[in-house]
């Protein structure tokens, strides 16, 4: 029989990840795949970089915790396909979660208007859900 947990329980656990990553945290953008872990070196070109609104995630509810306000860059960084994120505390060097990229449908940890990026392009990010196992 596999381990079950309350709403109450699977949200806990799901607040506190925003909590622990900081209110200010910063989203990066790179191409190629994702480095091993979050301790590893940043992998590919960084597309962008920003700022995420202070309350970056909406409270969670029945297990699953959505991303919250506009996240948004004006002006890429760089031009390439994006493939992964990094999300990191407000220093902008400690990474806290990574996971994988692709246009709005695509499949990806976190979906954006679009996938291809030109330098100078500003990025949308249209989707972006934490969901907590064992109900």
């Amino acid at each position: 029989m596999a381990i079950q947990l309350s709403v109450a329980v699977r949200n806990a656990r799901l607040n506190a990840i925003e909590t622990t990553i900081d209110i200010s945290a910063v989203l990066k953008l790179f191409t190629e795949a994702q480095p091993a872990n979050c301790a590893a070196a940043n992998s590919g070109t960084e597309l962008a970089s920003m700022s995420l609104p202070s309350d970056w995630m909406a409270a969670a509810d029945a297990g699953e915790k959505v991303l919250s306000g506009t996240w948004q860059d004006t002006s890429a960084n760089n031009a390439g396909t994006a493939a992964h994120f990094r999300l990191y505390a407000s220093d902008g060097t400690t990474c806290h979660m990574q996971g994988s990229v692709s246009a709005t449908g695509g499949g990806g940890d976190l979906t954006l208007d679009n996938a291809v990026i030109a330098s100078g392009q500003q990025i949308t990010i249209t989707g972006f859900t934490l969901t907590e196992g064992y109900s």
